[in-house]
């Protein structure tokens, strides 16, 4: 069965689904007027935002803003793609899907990138295994990286060439507008294409179903003003913060020690896979997202942090740490001499030594202290109150109210503070954060004019209501471009005689604020008391006239620029149309 399902399949899937029946098979979810609620399972909160809409079939989180029907709903909290979404719950309502249909562009083209970064990493690979290889396979062996571990994880070695990847490609009839939006290529300033990776070693990063969706690449040799390493940049199928590397490999032995060690580099996964210990994975990055410890979070709740032991590994792994006393994780700090990185520690020392550090790693109270107590002075008031802050910050998040009073006790003795000055302290503190997570980026702001805003409303709830106004108002009498692509999209849906109900219409739209807005105006408990047409007529009217009152200030300000570069015929030609506004204004 190919990608493209049919728009009546979908809808017939969607009207047998439950989607209070659904939510509620992976957590609980309390009654809330006619809605039901729950924390939301996108964001950290203390207080139910997330709302599900038994009459509409649809949810939304007044939290982060997150939105949508039950196929959207299980395509982000299951890190499914849409056909395998499509077929889960075709199985769950009896829906019989199409054997034969034709994929959608969209599907076409995110199925061919998968393809060609398959194609790229095979490439990849018979250029390390071949002769051309031999300077970087005695690189790996110099790394005490055997021959089995390159193969398991797929290195490979690109050309010293500007267009050895490019030809190849190519000669596989690949479009240059594809390979170009996989990142493997960059464009020239004066035309035509060169390899982004060249002489280097090739690190494919897979998804979690061992697709290649990226790679990273590091130098084997040159010039010092070189970087390391180099990465691909984001594309349709790649987003960085969503990805851990090695996990395809290593999430069963994750969830069977029922524990994760998270490193920053692919060496230093490599080095910790090849060492026995297969329960790693790597960030990608300086430090976790959100979005890469809610996918841990799938198969442990226990996690060891090994990063370098320098300022910028401290710095990420501070940053780490409270996102995972949010998601409500057992996390654990091991620390490595200084000047060292798994990798590097385990080539020097050996697994053994490497297993005592994970065992003997440090709590999440222990580990923040020490780093904190290092950077202030304990003994002055300033730096115990500044130390305070900081731990304050993770402290806020924890819901244990015994771990959370046996903190704070050693806290006391730590810095010979009574008990209850820093009670009264954290009392004061409401999830502070005193780092820039940037994995949440919060509530996507929905500030929309009023009238424009309860127009959206009434026709989400009044569909009939959309005819009338065919002719009645434009796109662009409005002055937020997302209420109008709303209005636009719900007017061509209709003309088309397609079904504007609500768990539907969201699919149509291919940005996040939109469906967003439609999803909160219809989970809100927000009641039109007035009769539709009389809301109808009065939203149109104000309308028209917020377009006028802006038209007119917009013609002053052009009239008096007009005035002080004394251009008489732009001049003439602003007063005419504003004479033109007012009258209409009047009428």
């Amino acid at each position: 069965m190919a990608n493209f399902i049919p728009p009546n399949i979908l809808d017939d899937i969607l009207g047998r689904v439950d989607i209070v029946e659904l939510i509620s098979g992976y957590f609980p979810l309390k009654r809330a007027g006619r809605n039901f609620k729950a924390n939301c399972p996108f964001h950290h909160e203390k207080t139910a935002s997330f709302m599900v809409s038994p009459q509409r079939q649809i949810y939304h989180c007044f939290g982060c803003g997150k939105g949508g029907n039950a196929i959207s709903f299980l395509t982000e909290y299951e890190r499914m793609d849409f056909v395998e979404v499509v077929k889960l719950l075709a199985g769950k309502s009896g829906v019989v899907l199409p054997e034969r249909s034709f994929p959608s562009k969209k599907d076409g083209f995110i199925s061919s990138l998968y393809k060609l970064n398959e194609l790229a990493a095979g490439f990849y690979e018979k250029i390390l295994n071949s002769h051309q290889g031999v300077q970087a396979q005695r690189y790996l062996l110099n790394r005490k990286t055997n021959v089995q571990t390159a193969k398991f994880f797929r290195l490979g070695l690109s050309l010293d060439k500007w267009d050895g990847l490019l030809n190849y490609l190519r000669s596989k009839n690949i479009s240059l507008a594809l390979i170009e939006k996989s990142g493997l290529v960059c464009s020239r300033s004066q035309g035509g294409y060169y390899d982004r990776f060249r002489k280097r070693l090739i690190f494919p990063i897979f998804d979690i179903k061992n697709r290649v969706v990226a790679f990273g690449a590091r130098i084997l040799e040159g010039s010092p003003d070189q970087a390391k390493y180099i990465n691909s940049p984001e594309s349709p199928v790649y987003v960085k913060g969503r990805h851990l590397y090695g996990f395809n490999f290593t999430r069963e032995h994750i969830r069977q020690s029922d524990c994760a060690i998270v490193v920053e580099g692919y060496f230093d996964c490599i080095s910790v896979y090849q060492a026995g210990i297969k329960n790693v994975v790597a960030s990608l990055g300086t430090s976790l997202t959100l979005e890469q410890i809610k996918l841990l979070k799938r198969f442990t709740h226990n996690v060891v942090m090994i990063y370098d032991s320098d300022q910028a590994g401290q710095e990420a792994t501070l940053r780490s740490l409270d996102i995972f006393i949010q998601e409500e994780m057992n996390v654990r700090v091991a620390l490595l001499s200084v000047g060292f990185d798994p990798d590097s520690f385990l080539r020097k020392f050996g697994p053994e030594e490497f297993k005592k550090r994970i065992d003997n790693a440090k709590g999440l109270f222990d580990y923040k202290l020490d780093a904190l107590t290092s950077r202030f002075d304990r003994n002055k008031p300033e730096g115990k109150a500044a130390i305070t802050n900081h731990m304050f910050a993770s402290l806020s998040y924890l819901k244990n109210a015994v771990l959370k009073s046996e903190y704070i006790r050693r806290l006391s003795q730590e810095l010979d503070i009574k008990e209850e000055a820093l009670i009264i302290e954290l009392k004061k503190i409401k999830n502070s954060n005193f780092y820039d997570f940037n994995q949440s980026k919060g509530k996507v702001d929905l500030k929309f004019n009023p009238t424009e805003r309860l127009l959206i409303n009434l026709l989400l709830r009044e569909t009939d209501l959309i005819a009338q106004l065919k002719n009645v108002l434009v796109p662009g009498d409005f002055q937020d471009a997302r209420i109008a692509k709303i209005f636009s999209l719900m007017c061509d849906l209709k003309s088309e005689g397609k079904s504007l109900q609500v768990n539907r219409l969201i699919d149509y739209f291919d940005d996040r604020e939109s469906a967003s807005l439609v999803t909160e105006l219809l989970t809100a408990d927000e009641f039109l008391h007035e009769e539709p047409e009389s809301i109808l007529s009065d939203c149109v009217n104000r309308i028209k006239k917020q377009r006028l009152d802006s038209r007119s200030q917009s013609l002053q300000k052009q009239i008096k620029a007009a005035e002080m570069e004394n251009d008489q015929g732009q001049l003439n030609r602003l007063i005419a149309e504003f004479r033109d506004l007012q009258r209409l204004r009047i009428e």
